[in-house]
């Protein structure tokens, strides 16, 4: 029984053992340039581009996110407010310097401090915004289900996090 492979143009196949891969000059070559291609894809990354900046910053929230999660649960001992508080003051400083540092490459720009400060605002600002919304819809909309509720927190909390990226990018960074 013959087992049909594909096969570039002008190669010889043979049927008892599949393509002679060697033949093909590109074959070769496409397995040398494939760490090139990671390189590439991984110089990108790390470039100054938004689309990068986007991806390097939603890692940093998922990590901050992580941190606040760990935070909370070690510090719940105190209370859920000092759990809360002590999570997101430390998460929230620690995403700031990481944006500083490796989302946005300000270290040389934006002093430490600035860094805190302004983003620490901006998570405020961000805090009382997703609140507010909240707030609203409890107003507006006080029949929604649980998961309706968690919907909307979710797109409150999607706009917020694209608006603090713009800002940190547009602006502090």
């Amino acid at each position: 029984m013959a087992v049909l492979y594909p096969v570039p143009p002008g190669m010889w196949v043979d049927p008892q053992s599949g393509p002679d891969m060697s033949a093909h000059p590109e074959t070769a070559e496409d397995r040398a340039t494939a760490p090139n291609s990671l390189a590439r894809v991984g110089a990108y990354l790390r470039g100054d581009h938004w689309f990068p900046q986007l991806i390097r910053f939603a890692l940093v929230g998922g990590l901050s996110n992580v941190g606040y999660f760990l935070l909370f649960l070690a510090c719940y001992g105190g209370g859920p407010q000092l759990a809360n508080l002590t999570g997101s003051i430390v998460s929230t400083a620690l995403a700031n310097e990481l944006h500083r540092r490796l989302t946005f490459h300000a270290a040389d720009r934006v002093n430490w401090l600035t860094a805190q400060l302004e983003g620490g605002g901006l998570a405020l600002a961000g805090l009382a915004i997703t609140s507010a919304g909240l707030a609203i819809l409890d107003v507006a909309a006080p029949t929604l289900n649980d998961i309706a509720e968690a919907l909307a927190v979710v797109a409150i909390t999607a706009a917020v996090g694209a608006l603090r990226f713009l800002t940190l990018r547009l602006w502090v960074f």
